[in-house]
């Protein structure tokens, strides 16, 4: 079977990947995924952190996880068989599992280790208009399967005094998987997150990395905003939780932005 992921649906693969945590990576991925499905793509969610964020930030009890992305990985069932109906229209998820945690371990040995999530996908992925795969914050074998699976990568990028710094890891390991495994990889965008306007220190850094990017960063800003952290314990979106606050509005803004950047690849 080819490697290739083209489908005639011309589905879009797209890492959410950053290995700093903390930086709004699970939230932005979530709420990317809902803000697509309120739009009328069908999306599937790829829960890839052991800690199961997304999963639980989209309301998946651990019973409904006995099939997750573990047994996915070890090729011990085919994805469809672990894809989980969210509450919301057009978006599924494979949810994580805590046995997630040993699988880098348990690929080691394993014949083609980079491409099992890849290889997963090539059977699923013409049900879908875009996958989104929600990274752990390592740049382990399973974050090397999601670049290897993917098309681009969104970057979410605290904006904090180490932002730069961090990213600058990420980027090389993006440049490693594109030179070894993957030649299609793209970065898609960066999305600064957690942006304060009443510190200066939030100012600086997006001029910083606005500087250094240029226009691969996002006009799109997602601000701190307490409806935003207070969503995930109530097992929603915020775009759910709370559509009207400044967080829900900054993701169908981001949404809008990730569509928009994705027809110009298409054209």
């Amino acid at each position: 079977m080819s490697d290739t992921l083209l489908q005639p649906r011309r589905t879009r693969i797209i890492s959410v990947a950053n290995q700093k945590g903390g930086v709004g990576k699970t939230t932005t991925a979530i709420n990317l995924a809902t803000a697509l499905a309120a739009i009328k793509q069908k999306v599937l969610i790829i829960d890839l952190d052991p800690q199961g964020n997304a999963s639980t930030g989209l309301g998946i009890g651990h019973d409904a996880r006995s099939k997750n992305t573990y047994h996915v990985l070890i090729r011990e069932i085919p994805l469809h068989e672990a894809i989980v109906e969210t509450s919301i229209p057009g978006l599924d998820i494979v949810p994580s599992g805590i046995d997630l945690s040993g699988a880098e371990i348990e690929l080691v040995d394993v014949e083609r280790r980079e491409f099992c999530l890849r290889e997963a996908l090539m059977l699923a992925a013409a049900d879908y208009d875009y996958i989104l795969i929600d990274c752990p914050p390592a740049l382990g074998l399973l974050t090397i399967n999601a670049l290897v699976a993917s098309q681009a990568v969104l970057v979410p990028l605290q904006c904090e005094f180490f932002a730069l710094e961090g990213v600058s890891l990420l980027i090389r390991t993006i440049e490693r998987v594109k030179a070894t495994y993957n030649p299609g990889l793209e970065i898609q965008g960066i999305v600064l997150t957690m942006f304060d306007g009443r510190n200066n220190l939030s100012g600086a850094v997006a001029d910083d990395v606005r500087a250094y990017f240029g226009d691969k960063v996002y006009e799109t800003v997602i601000p701190r905003n307490v409806r935003v952290s207070e969503a995930p314990s109530y097992g929603r979106p915020v775009i759910v939780y709370d559509m009207n606050c400044a967080g829900s509005q900054a993701y169908l803004s981001l949404a809008g932005e990730v569509i928009h950047r994705e027809r110009r690849v298409g054209m």
